[in-house]
Parts: C-alpha cells; structure tokens; sequence
C-alpha cells in the first residue's frame, strides 16, 4: 500500500491533507493491487482491503480507541493507578474484604521476597566457599607439580 505525495484540500493555509491514493475503484488502485499480487500475494491483499474498507479506516481506529479507553484495562492503566487499586464498588463489607485480602497478598509477597533474598544470600556464600575450596586445592597441588629435570 502506497501512498503518493498529499494534496491540499483547501490551499496553503489550509490543516487538512488528503492522499493522493484514495480509496475505492480507481485505475491506480487498481493497478497498484494487481502490482501487489505480483510481487507478494499480501500486498495485493492489503491493497484490495484498502479498496473496500479504507474509507472507514479513521472512524475504525477512533472507534478501537474508545472502547480500549472504556474497558477496565484501558482505565486501569491511562489512569496509572494499575490494577491492584480500583475503585471501591459501593458495597462496604465487599470493599474491606478485598482490602483484607489485597493486604494480606502484599505480605506473603513480601515474606516471598524475603525468602528470596536469603536464599540469594545463601547461593553467594556457597559459590565463594566453593571457590575458596578450588583455591586452596589448586594451591596445594601445586607444589606437587611434576619434578622438573635439572641438568
């Protein structure tokens, strides 16, 4: 799909600006569609898709927009507020039940990661006593090296 230099809809002063390949049934999206196929069967899909549906390519992406904006993922995160803090649901007992449980899941979490430090810790200690061992095995062997002759 290829698009030629814009045109001015209403002269120099004017903000909008059109392709020069619209869509719909011309000899130039034709061609360019049979162009497409030859050279890779995609591009001429494309194209032919563009034929058919590229006037409503705008209202489609301001459609998607909306509803990504209007489910609870798309207002979870536009508002930065992440999925862990929602708005309260108006039933009280609801409410604190889920702020037990949301508390309660941020210190396991934190006990996990705890956990996870030590065991860190503990990994780091076994890999210098590990290193310390290879160390002074390759010290000890070597004044045992073989006897070099002298002459």
């Amino acid at each position: 799909m290829s698009y030629g230099t814009a045109t001015h809809a209403s002269g120099p002063a004017g903000a909008s600006c059109r392709p020069a390949i619209r869509p719909g049934w011309s000899p130039v999206t034709i061609g360019l569609m049979v162009l497409g196929f030859i050279v890779f069967w995609p591009l001429g899909l494309a194209m032919l898709a563009y034929i058919l549906w590229g006037d409503r390519l705008p209202g489609l992406a301001r459609d998607a927009r909306e509803q990504w904006n209007a489910s609870p993922f798309g207002q979870g995160l536009s508002s930065g507020r992440g999925f862990s803090d929602v708005r309260p649901t108006g039933n009280a007992a609801f409410d604190d039940y889920r702020a037990r449980e949301l508390k309660r899941l941020e210190e396991e979490r934190a006990r996990i990661d705890e956990m996870r430090a030590e065991f860190d810790a503990f990994l780091q200690e076994l890999r210098r006593a590990r290193d310390q061992e290879e160390f002074d095995r390759f010290m000890a062997n070597r004044g045992r090296g073989p006897a070099s002759p002298e002459a």
